[in-house]
């Protein structure tokens, strides 16, 4: 990433964030969340087969097959341990697998949905704040912390009630807590705790403690929720 000091390590975990430039929406409509799940997902591969445009032009039976056999035998720039989509920033948890791989994987996710969301919104120009931010994470506590505070940020951010938050969809928090086999990587996570329940616990008996949200607040620097 240009500008950083140090590079990203291979197998470090970080966490990565930026938000809509002027703070503007990046999501105005349920397919952008979904475009951007899309691209979520693809980009992670080192060498997709078709280019992302091609592929959502497949039947679903061939999309399916086509990522199943990616998550069989192809090789990653990033692990997503866990991840949130708001309507004006997202948040992402990823373990680097291939050098440099943060780096290209967020080229290739911001550029592709900036280039869909000009088309779709009829707008030009950046739609992210310059680059993208990350934090390295230090240590298996603040790794746990981190995946907390992504999970709880649309109910901090007063988007879903405490009782919805567990099936917002724009969120790793679903595949956390009812084990759906997806391209989510929360194993790393999820193994430290007894059951999906008690994680759910972890993340929701703090979901009203500021002081709780303060302690990782420093991660997210300048970025508002």
């Amino acid at each position: 990433m240009a500008g950083r000091e140090e590079p990203f390590e291979t197998d470090g975990y970080y966490h990565v964030f930026n938000r809509g430039v002027a703070k503007f929406p990046i999501f105005v409509s349920e397919h952008d969340y979904q475009q951007a799940m899309l691209g979520l997902n693809y980009y992670r591969f080192i060498k997709p087969p078709i280019k992302l445009s091609r592929f959502k032009r497949l039947n679903i039976q061939s999309k399916i097959e086509l990522l199943a056999k990616l998550g069989e035998t192809g090789d990653k720039l990033v692990d997503i341990v866990s991840f949130v989509f708001m309507p004006n920033h997202f948040h992402f948890l990823l373990k680097q697998t291939a050098d440099d791989g943060i780096a290209k994987y967020l080229s290739l996710f911001t550029n592709s949905y900036t280039r869909y969301f000009n088309t779709k919104h009829n707008r030009i120009g950046p739609l992210f704040q310059g680059v993208f931010k990350a934090v390295r994470v230090e240590s298996n506590n603040q790794l746990l912390h981190l995946s907390r505070y992504i999970h709880l940020n649309p109910y901090v951010s007063n988007i879903v009630t405490k009782t919805n938050l567990s099936t917002y969809p724009w969120s790793s928090l679903p595949s956390y807590l009812f084990g759906t086999k997806d391209f989510v990587e929360s194993k790393i996570v999820i193994s430290q705790y007894k059951d999906f329940a008690k994680y759910r616990d972890f993340v929701l008996s703090h979901a009203d403690y500021a002081s709780e949200l303060e302690y990782i607040k420093h991660m997210t620097l300048d970025l508002d929720r």
